[in-house]
């Protein structure tokens, strides 16, 4: 059905006129009849009768006004859905408990008025994927691992350097301390059942143990965090890496301990990934909040990230 016949034909019967309704429409009162003549052809039935005073709605025109009218609201609906500035800006954040979720939930505090739509994908292949395609318009990655640069088309930013902190459990032979050294872990078995070889990640925390002769060990599933935190409240032998920023709930009875850690502190790398031809205006805002953000944390001497991260 051609929406713009719909468009004349409820643009006749609120005008009451074609000449009106051309005039309101910015087109000829020609072109008005041929498209309700179009319309009528389509539907079969009769829309308008002359009347002295103009033209006025059939009994299947008005039967057919109101559905007329709801088709022009889907239409203008489903254009909005899709029209930059228009549309909430998409964000990847990759879980809801991160730091990138973190940084999103300020952007909302310091921006209410943009609309946001929030998806978690899992690969940077995935991510950028969906960049280039303008299903998302904006992503959180570790930039990119070793042999696997970003496509030209995209442009990145670090906004965040995470630093990593320690999670043990009360009996843990660590949970005492205040904060640990990268030496001090040596020979501890740190959990991290969510790695997963070939993402960002993984190369993040490969290259940590290439670095530091850490014990890293992926086995078993990953039954998210809950099952984590409670297997390294219950296991002195085991701890596992958190972000700083990673927000985390556990029972009481948990006892948990986060330990910063130091000489040198880990952080792990986030950046802004989007593609450079987005012409949303809200990705323009949330580069300038993340920027401002970014402008005191810096990673500084003391800090540790892989050698394949991307400069500031």
């Amino acid at each position: 059905m051609d929406l713009e016949a719909v468009r004349t034909f409820v643009a006749v019967t609120e005008a009451g006129q074609f000449q009106k309704a051309a005039d309101d429409l910015s087109i000829t009162q020609q072109a008005v009849s041929k498209r309700i003549a179009a319309l009528e052809r389509s539907l079969g039935v009769r829309l308008f009768t002359r009347a002295p005073r103009g033209a006025e709605p059939t009994i299947d025109g008005q039967a057919f006004l109101p559905h007329a009218r709801e088709l022009l609201r889907v239409a203008e609906r489903a254009v909005t859905s899709v029209r930059p500035g228009r549309r909430p800006l998409r964000v990847d954040v990759i879980a809801s408990r991160g730091a990138q979720a973190g940084l999103m939930r300020g952007f909302h505090r310091a921006h209410p008025e943009i609309d946001l739509d929030l998806v978690m994908l899992f690969e940077i292949e995935t991510a950028v994927a969906a960049i280039r395609s303008g299903a998302i318009d904006a992503s959180f990655r570790a930039v990119a691992a070793p042999g696997r640069p970003l496509p030209d088309d995209i442009e990145s930013v670090r906004v965040l350097d995470e630093p990593l902190q320690l999670l043990t459990g009360p009996a843990h032979a660590l949970a005492g301390a205040r904060s640990v050294t990268v030496a001090q872990l040596a020979g501890h078995r740190i959990w991290m059942p969510g790695i997963v070889p070939g993402t960002e990640w993984g190369a993040y925390y490969d290259d940590l143990v290439a670095e530091f002769g850490l014990t890293i060990e992926a086995t078993g599933p990953n039954f998210g965090s809950d099952a984590l935190l409670d297997t390294i409240a219950d296991t002195p032998a085991l701890a596992t890496f958190m972000g700083e920023h990673t927000r985390l709930i556990w029972p009481a009875g948990h006892g948990l301990r986060r330990i910063p850690v130091t000489d040198p502190t880990p952080v792990y790398p986030h950046s802004l990934l989007w593609h450079r031809d987005n012409p949303h205006p809200a990705l323009v805002t949330l580069r300038a909040h993340l920027a401002a953000a970014a402008a005191a944390g810096h990673a500084a001497a003391g800090t540790w990230a892989p050698g394949w991260v991307v400069p500031r």
